[in-house]
């Protein structure tokens, strides 16, 4: 193994109906939910993939619950490693994923969430190009609900973990906090968004298929396209899809935006 590398683990969670995605029901049904689960993975995984074209990846998937293996070696490309999960919070999950994958001797270690099927390939290996650099540093990829859609670093520090509201909008403002306590460069990457509740929903939607003005230059995540087209052939058209109160949502942003 090159200390060269940049070990990249996806953290996510298996596809199970009733788990995943429960905040998108409705409109979705909870197999609905699981379904998309399953493709922003497989579309995630492809574009880690793509990043590892021009930039020193090595891939792992964080994964919950314990015994879902045969779902993920279903799911991802055989060059992805497992990292068994040891505790079932977010928090510790990312802990341990950051902390095991440093002291195996990777040079940095980068961890993406898996709610974010649209993320530009060119801020995966923007955050690896930073961390090749000289001097430690964090890299935080802010996604646009208050969280993070990526935590990049080459050293590990307990404090980037501890005393974070995880699951809230305070999430990213916390760590910039902890990272300034223990005077370790922060380097930010551009704002993207998290597909976990209804509203995002509708963003993902307007970007695959209505041509969004909001979010340039994503992944294309074709697996995700064909499965909100299908989706929404089966509803009956995508007002159906999202309902009248999310179809407005998506044309406010619009007139915002203008």
């Amino acid at each position: 193994m090159s200390k060269e590398v940049c070990a990249l683990a996806i953290m996510a969670k298996a596809s199970i109906a009733g788990t995943v995605k429960t905040r998108l029901v409705p409109p979705l049904t909870y197999e609905e939910a699981a379904e998309l689960n399953t493709c922003c993975l497989a579309d995630i995984a492809t574009n880690v993939m793509a990043a590892a074209v021009s930039a020193p990846i090595r891939s792992f998937v964080a994964y919950a619950p314990l015994g879902s293996e045969t779902f993920f070696a279903g799911v991802l490309p055989d060059s992805f490693e497992l990292l068994p999960p040891r505790e079932p919070t977010i928090g510790r999950s990312l802990r341990h994923a950051a902390n095991d994958l440093l002291a195996a001797g990777y040079r940095s270690v980068c961890l993406v969430n898996a709610d974010s099927p649209t993320l530009p390939t060119a801020l995966v290996t923007e955050a690896v190009h930073h961390l090749r650099q000289p001097g430690d540093r964090v890299v935080l990829g802010p996604a646009a609900d208050g969280g993070y859609y990526l935590i990049g670093l080459k050293n590990f520090h307990e404090r980037l973990f501890e005393a974070i509201d995880w699951s809230t909008d305070r999430v990213y403002r916390q760590t910039l906090g902890r990272a300034q306590e223990i005077d370790v460069e922060v380097v930010t990457l551009p704002e993207w968004y998290d597909v976990d509740d209804n509203q995002t929903l509708a963003t993902l939607v307007d970007e695959l298929l209505g041509g969004s003005v909001a979010y340039k230059g994503g992944y294309s995540a074709q697996k995700v396209t064909a499965f909100l087209r299908k989706l929404a052939e089966k509803k009956g058209g995508v007002e159906r899809l999202l309902g009248r109160e999310l179809r407005l949502l998506i044309g406010s942003a619009r007139v915002g935006e203008g």
